[in-house]
């Protein structure tokens, strides 16, 4: 049985989506601020959106090169969008805003190569 790198990292994602969404509306609901509290949200909600297609991409049979590359921005436009926004809201250094928007591109492109694989498939 080969391992499914995509599904374990889905996973792992999801519960740091969860415990980071637990993290802010409990522990750091008086410290983050109005603007603290916006980006934080915006960051789980990311996080969480994109967790779907990840998912779905692991349970895809023989998705190919697309399907890995889907995945991989998808994991990296995560971490990169929703990371810099959970450190905005902790650090208030507003040059980490900078990294933000590579993410949503990487993120724009998983979603790319998940519509060029169902347009390859049908």
């Amino acid at each position: 049985m080969q391992l499914n790198w995509l599904w374990v990292l889905a996973g792992l994602d999801g519960l740091l989506m969860v415990a980071l969404g637990a993290f802010g509306a409990h522990a750091l609901k008086e410290t983050l601020g109005p603007q603290g509290t916006e980006w934080w949200r915006t960051a789980v909600l990311y996080q969480g959106l994109h967790l779907a297609p990840l998912l779905a991409l692991s349970l895809l049979p023989g998705g190919g090169r697309l399907a890995l590359a889907a995945g991989i921005c998808f994991l990296a436009g995560t971490l990169l969008f929703s990371g810099s926004l959970y450190a905005l809201a902790l650090s208030g250094i507003r040059g980490l805003g900078a990294v933000t928007p590579v993410g949503g591109l990487l993120l724009l492109a998983g979603w790319a190569c998940l519509a060029a694989l169902g347009l390859r498939r049908g």
